[in-house]
């Protein structure tokens, strides 16, 4: 049996805008994503709103319940800013008497909360003051983080800032897939700026509050695989690796950016403005550990359309498709088991081993309906050995000395995931959307096994 360290954290992970739902009550202002289906529902599957999602506002005891069934000892959501703070300034007496009684029953559960405070969902009244191209959203941040601490410190013990930044970054301001959908390499690189610096401000006041607990955030990293070992290909591998893993990583674990991320973005003109303090700030905020999101490998190779001064990642280096991959075809994605012992040997090796987790892996598979038993019941034997898989790779890199601390599946339930809507389906519980009925999934009676034996 591969067993993992005592008191690994076994869990799910999941967000406040994908699965509360009341949207549009108990004082709640909208986000960019209530805004952007009030303005383009076409563009979300089936029009599928964020109203309802998986109605978790209404539901979270009886999900908990299930939790505990399945012997889950950890649980990762988020803060929705806009039901917390509607205008920014004035709490909502509301939201505070939901999050307490949530946080609460996950700890007298036995599931230890994991609380990120920002998952894609920027407040539609700071998106309308420039959101994350203005400064102003990092002092914003910083205000709705510190009433976070205090508001929930004495029940939530773990904390993270951001989930995965690199994704409103990208996807709004280079790739055209989130709102603003901007396409400009420049403000991008602003955006991931003023988002650092959020981050950091909230580990600021963590630390000023003098909290019992630890604080940290959530980055996804796709290790970056080159086509071949040629100068040119290495190099690719190098640039992608700056853009994509160190211009965060470097920064919160380290306290500084990499010269090379540096040199790279004056190269191309890129460079943030900065404010003279930011340097001491940033050097003296790191965090305590890392949640690391994967999902699929990044595939690089020399770039075929080079382009000074870039006007987007595709003019620095190029992707490229293994020919011996397997994919999850619904999802389009590339199955690499191998990368999180890769990610693991780094960790421990370029990041002085700090502690980190697995925050999410998973696997979305479409109109999995079909796979039910004669009692509703879907046998998801390919989610298993998604599951097995890969903690057999991450079970590796463990046993070679790297300061893993857990892993979290993505998801519980059956979630909303943005423009896609309920298109693919991740969750160990399956949700009828006409009913909000959850039914496990086969994965969900393999997983709590796992967990009781502390490995498989």
């Amino acid at each position: 049996m591969k067993k993992f360290p005592e008191r690994f954290m076994w869990g799910a992970a999941a967000s406040a805008p994908q699965t509360e739902g009341a949207a549009d009550i108990d004082g709640k202002s909208p986000s960019t994503w209530d805004k952007w289906f009030e303005l383009n529902p076409e563009k979300f599957n089936e029009d599928q709103s964020p109203e309802v999602t998986s109605n978790v506002y209404h539901l979270y005891k009886d999900d908990i319940k299930r939790m505990k069934e399945m012997n889950l000892n950890s649980y990762r959501t988020s803060i929705s800013w806009t039901r917390l703070l509607p205008d920014g300034l004035i709490v909502n007496q509301k939201a505070v008497a939901y999050y307490r009684d949530y946080f609460q029953a996950l700890v007298d559960n036995g599931v230890d909360p994991v609380i990120n405070l920002f998952h894609f969902d920027m407040p539609w009244w700071l998106m309308e003051r420039g959101g994350w191209e203005a400064r102003e959203s990092v002092d914003a941040f910083a205000f709705y983080a510190k009433n976070c601490f205090e508001l929930f410190g004495d029940i939530v013990k773990k904390w993270a800032t951001f989930n995965e930044p690199l994704v409103h970054i990208e996807c709004g301001y280079l790739f055209g897939y989130h709102y603003p959908a901007i396409r400009d390499f420049k403000k991008a690189v602003q955006v991931g700026y003023h988002t650092l610096m959020a981050h950091v401000m909230a580990v600021q006041e963590f630390r000023n509050l003098h909290l019992e607990g630890s604080i940290g955030i959530i980055l996804n990293i796709s290790p970056s695989y080159s086509k071949s070992d040629s100068f040119e290909d290495l190099q690719a591998k190098v640039y992608a690796e700056l853009l994509n893993s160190k211009s965060f990583l470097e920064p919160v674990v380290k306290g500084k950016f990499p010269e090379g991320l540096k040199e790279l973005l004056k190269e191309h003109e890129l460079t943030p403005t900065m404010q003279s303090e930011d340097k001491k700030l940033i050097s003296e905020n790191t965090v305590d550990f890392v949640g690391l999101n994967y999902y699929q490998p990044r595939r690089v190779q020399a770039c075929l359309n080079p382009q000074k001064p870039a006007a987007s990642p595709g003019h620095i280096y190029s992707s490229y498709t293994w020919p011996d991959r397997k994919m999850n075809e619904y999802r389009g994605w590339e199955i690499y088991p191998e990368a999180l012992y890769d990610v693991a040997l780094m960790i421990r090796d370029e990041y002085d081993n700090i502690p980190w987790f697995v925050s999410e892996n998973g696997m979305g598979v479409a109109d999995e309906i079909r796979f039910a038993d004669e009692n509703g019941i879907i046998q998801d034997d390919y989610r298993i050995d998604f599951i097995k898989d890969h903690l057999e790779a991450l079970h590796r890199g463990i046993e070679e000395g790297s300061n893993c601390f857990g892993y979290h599946l993505w998801t519980f339930v059956d979630c909303w995931s943005w423009l896609n809507g309920y298109r693919n389906r991740y969750g160990f519980y399956a949700i009828d959307l006409a009913t909000q009925k959850r039914t496990p999934k086969k994965s969900s009676f393999w997983m709590k096994e796992v967990i009781e034996n502390n490995g498989f």
